[in-house]
């Protein structure tokens, strides 16, 4: 199944844990530390204040990422948009949009790529065909389908795997871009 059709069929906690996902693996363009998102994760599981730990998590970050890095506003985009009610009519456009950031983000970190922005491969990638995508970003498309299916096949008990999914990503993350940052801070770079 595709991952347009994953999150088409997913219900509100698919969706929230799908979003939050994408965002905890991008976490590291924002600064943020690894355990920031923990409270929301954990009002996925106990149905707690969504609404006041994402104000948390916003405030928590404040301005962080560079302003002008793309990846880091994408990623900022993510949090800035996650919606305050945590319904399925709410979220869905969110977890979307989120998958697309995701996805825009891998590709212009991945060393494979050309740097640019998300060509229409990314979005046949999303549609079931990702044949022509660099390695990063097909890596990211797979964590996002394995966060919707395993939420889809075992409800609030798949949330633990769908953050070990997140926190794996996270650092695959984390260590690209701070290989981005030794060599651009090498001389000659």
């Amino acid at each position: 199944m595709s991952l347009v059709d994953l999150i088409a069929q997913a219900d509100e906690r698919g969706l929230a844990a799908s979003g939050l996902a994408c965002l905890d693996r991008c976490l590291p363009l924002l600064g943020g530390d690894d355990d920031l998102l923990r409270p929301l994760w954990a009002s996925l599981a106990d149905g707690s204040d969504w609404a006041g730990n994402l104000t948390r998590a916003r405030d928590a970050l404040g301005s962080a990422g560079a302003a002008g890095d793309e990846a880091a506003r994408l990623a900022r985009r993510m949090l800035e948009s996650a919606p305050a009610e945590r319904t399925a009519d709410a979220v869905r456009p969110w977890a979307d949009a989120c998958s697309v950031d995701s996805l825009s983000i891998h590709r212009l970190l991945d060393p494979a790529a050309d740097g640019g922005p998300a060509p229409d491969g990314t979005d046949a990638g999303r549609t079931g065909d990702p044949s022509d995508l660099p390695p990063l970003v097909a890596a990211e498309l797979r964590r996002q389908a394995a966060v919707l299916e395993l939420l889809a096949g075992h409800g609030a008990q798949g949330l633990r795997g769908a953050l070990e999914v997140s926190v794996e990503g996270r650092r695959v993350l984390r260590a690209v871009v701070s290989r981005r940052a030794r060599s651009a801070a090498e001389p000659g770079a």
